[in-house]
């Protein structure tokens, strides 16, 4: 979402970072290519102009002025001051109740019944709580059985709705549920409509005194920008929200929604939803946003995505294989599967500080999902000495493996040269010398 937002002020950063003296002059051009960078994003302009405000109060202060280091203190002060736009530090949902009771509000369309399985999941990894779906959204065809068969699928209990009931009665039932079942955590999946209306915030305003919140996350959509900004202040000043919910930001949307939602609203952003699979819910980290954003990486982040992914003894076996120039066609296969499960390589490399240019090179060495399975299907087609050598694959071995595989011979020499491009990036990166251990990626 926000590459080309981090490519242009990447960009206007660079010509100032390196600068030991830094002016008035200069402070004011590149605020200027900030503002624009940020505008065209989509950013909405009061928060610009309060962002720039500050950047050029503390970038115009005497002791940046007269530093040896300005260019670098500038860039600091940027990234500083973006962090507090984005909400300073990661906001935790309140799951102290007993139980807790989330409300997921927002508009038809957004992704709400989704994130509520993706919450579920959260709560019972991470935080080690018991969560429980209760479905109220009984105005969509099949609503419910989404929420349940996301339930079932990931083991999560669920309240058996009667979509005849209307929610007021559901929700009574719901809590009588939850005691039952010894539920920790109640997520309240409610229904939306096109836009904010009286009979749906009266409908809310009914269930939450029925039953009050702990918690009243709105779940909004990345993608409709300025828009989403209007209606969390709609459901805000109803409801009176206590966090939000950014979905779709793995999309291809300018991103200012995101960059802009928390400083126009005053809610906490808490998490992101970065894909569509249940486990894609992501904890809200400004200070981490903000490094990816400025091209500075995200190193936590990277840490903990490995952590969850990466068997330490195999990434260790694989990072000998490369530095002996051992590296097969199996093991290529292993960690393009374990790159998906981490987001994908691109996604990786932009949390790596300094590696984000080399993203755009790498493009073609991480397939999307619907290739993995051809892959798989190739390297299987061939005999252990192939996937060892693929330097031995003439034009009857690869026609061979392309019948086996059920592919054609150019799937075959397009996985060949990813897989030749992957040996020479690897080689690259570990002259550079990237970290051992549980956070390597190969």
């Amino acid at each position: 979402m926000f590459e080309n937002l981090s490519d242009k002020l990447t960009s206007t950063l660079k010509k100032i970072r390196g600068q030991a003296k830094i002016s008035a002059t200069n402070i004011e051009e590149a605020t200027k290519e900030i503002r624009m960078s940020l505008l065209e994003a989509d950013v909405n302009f009061k928060v610009v102009k309060t962002f720039l405000d500050e950047v050029k109060t503390k970038a115009l202060g005497q002791e940046v002025l007269q530093s040896l280091s300005a260019g670098q203190q500038f860039v600091k002060i940027v990234h500083d001051e973006l962090v507090h736009m984005l909400g300073d530090s990661a906001q935790e949902i309140d799951v102290r109740g007993a139980p807790s009771v989330l409300y997921l509000v927002g508009l038809q369309g957004v992704g709400k019944t989704t994130t509520a399985a993706k919450l579920a999941l959260h709560i019972r990894q991470k935080l080690k709580k018991k969560p429980g779906l209760v479905p109220l959204d009984v105005y969509r065809p099949a609503a419910v059985e989404q929420l349940t068969l996301l339930a079932q699928q990931n083991d999560i209990p669920v309240f058996p709705t009667d979509a005849k009931l209307k929610p007021q009665a559901l929700l009574k039932a719901a809590q009588e549920w939850a005691r039952t079942e010894m539920i920790d955590v109640v997520i309240l999946d409610t229904a939306g409509r096109m836009q904010i209306d009286e009979t749906l915030m009266t409908e809310l305003s009914d269930l939450k005194k029925i039953w009050p919140a702990h918690e009243m996350l709105l779940v909004a959509d990345a993608m409709l920008g300025q828009q989403s900004v209007q209606v969390a202040e709609g459901f805000h000043k109803q409801l009176g929200l206590t966090g939000l919910i950014l979905t779709k930001i793995d999309g291809d949307a300018r991103g200012g929604a995101a960059l802009s939602i928390r400083a126009a609203t005053g809610v906490p952003i808490k998490f992101l939803g970065v894909g569509e699979k249940v486990a894609n819910l992501e904890v809200f980290h400004p200070d981490r946003l903000a490094g990816r954003i400025l091209g500075m990486g995200d190193v936590m982040s990277l840490v903990e995505k490995a952590a969850e992914v990466i068997d330490e003894k195999a990434a260790r076996e694989a990072t000998r294989k490369i530095a002996k120039s051992r590296f097969t066609l199996d093991d290529f296969l292993s960690q393009i599967q374990m790159m998906k499960k981490m987001g994908g390589l691109e996604s990786v490399m932009k949390m790596i500080p300094g590696m984000g240019s080399l993203t755009k090179q790498m493009k073609d060495m991480a397939p999307p999902d619907e290739e993995v399975k051809k892959i798989e299907a190739i390297i299987r087609s061939m005999t252990s000495k192939e996937r060892r050598d693929p330097k031995i694959l003439n034009g009857s071995r690869r026609l061979r493996i392309a019948n086996g595989s059920g592919t054609e011979v150019k799937d075959v020499n397009r996985l060949v040269a990813q897989f030749t491009n992957a040996q020479k990036m690897m080689a690259q990166m570990m002259k550079m010398g990237m970290p051992k251990g549980r956070g390597r990626m190969f």
